[in-house]
């Protein structure tokens, strides 16, 4: 079943699983102005699987060490801010606060492998439209520098099949119009392309990775002996696309490089998200306003971007909610994923203050024209 938990009295009916395996948590902390949209703030649960042997501490232990520092999978993403999010409201009811909006923490499952099973089954559902969500939080990245990091838009992924086909034969003759050689040119011809976005982006010291498109050969396959020439060869790419890229006209271009390489050569899509959304971070946007207005008084420096991977912030966007990806750490190393993640326990702290700041200025923000 998919469960339901409440900070306080129940405002929707017990959610069903999404998918097999797959359940979505929602607290909600009901707001006194029923009227006005919601604020949502999401998480997911799973983690990225680890190599034990290569951690200097259990990873699902969330061992401390002398330093502060707790090692966990999950410690930068996302664990620490699903828990920043908990303890926060916890503070805030405990001080006597109620906000005109509602609150709603969601749980979700899957983020990390696309969230197909997740957050984009969750969306389509009639119990995510009763949350009225008008805005939401979601996860960011750590920030290296005394900054801290927030996502406005994200690249759309594009995962993309090239297969090649053309003449078998005996691997000690020249044979014409091999699958091989027709998948090389499409492949150089992409590559070209990869290296000319690199460029763009080493050219300009202000541009950031989720301003550029990216991609990568992430897959060959094809053959089945030495001395055999294949019929069918395939290469597989990994594309992040950025929130201003023409789609359309880039999907003609992958055809065209398709059919410059000869006859026999297709792609397909293995994921193809269409949609890009990008938030407000205009100063006349109430919701980034009120964002904004509480870093500033809280003396954050911000760094806007553009997300340079996913997350199920898209989904979000896609069904017409502005959300932000913002997870509190500054001074802090981009570890997650990699062996020994992990975060310093006074900036997780840090993290819970600034949440118990942001939380009551978003749940105030003025009604809009969007709630009614």
């Amino acid at each position: 079943m998919l469960s339901e938990s409440h900070v306080s009295t129940p405002v929707s009916p017990p959610l069903r699983k999404v998918a097999p395996g797959r359940v979505v948590t929602v607290l909600t902390w009901p707001g006194t102005n029923p009227r006005l949209s919601s604020l949502l703030l999401n998480s997911h649960t799973d983690v990225v699987p680890v190599f034990k042997e290569h951690w200097s501490h259990d990873p699902f232990e969330a061992f401390k060490d002398a330093e502060g520092y707790i090692y966990a999978r999950g410690a930068q993403d996302m664990k620490c801010v699903s828990i920043q999010y908990l303890e926060a409201v916890r503070r805030l009811k405990a001080e006597g606060h109620h906000f005109p909006r509602t609150i709603h923490m969601t749980f979700v499952p899957d983020e990390e492998i696309g969230g197909f099973q997740g957050m984009k089954l969750f969306v389509q559902r009639p119990e995510f439209q009763a949350l009225r969500a008008g805005f939401a939080l979601d996860e960011g990245l750590a920030n290296p520098t005394d900054a801290f990091t927030v996502y406005y838009s994200e690249r759309s992924i594009w995962w993309v099949r090239i297969t090649s086909t053309g003449k078998p034969g005996h691997a000690s003759l020249f044979i014409e119009d091999t699958a091989a050689e027709k998948l090389h040119k499409v492949v150089s011809s992409i590559l070209a392309f990869r290296e000319k976005e690199r460029q763009r982006l080493q050219s300009n010291p202000h541009q950031k990775l989720g301003a550029v498109t990216t991609v990568n050969l992430t897959k060959l396959e094809g053959g089945t002996a030495f001395n055999v020439v294949p019929a069918t060869m395939s290469a597989s790419f990994d594309f992040r696309l950025a929130p201003d890229m023409d789609l359309k006209a880039f999907e003609e271009q992958l055809q065209s490089w398709c059919q410059a390489a000869g006859e026999g050569v297709t792609f397909e899509f293995v994921q193809k998200f269409m949609e890009p959304r990008v938030t407000s971070i205009d100063d006349s946007d109430p919701w980034w306003a009120a964002f904004s207005r509480v870093c500033k008084d809280m003396n954050l420096t911000l760094e806007p971007e553009i997300f340079p991977a996913a997350t199920d912030s898209r989904y979000l966007r896609k069904v017409g909610v502005p959300a932000l990806g913002f997870s509190p750490m500054n001074r802090t190393p981009r570890l997650l994923h990699d062996h020994d993640e992990r975060l310093h326990e006074d900036m997780f702290l840090h993290g819970v203050d600034i949440y118990t700041q942001l939380l009551p200025a978003l749940a105030s923000v003025p009604a809009l024209p969007s709630d009614s």
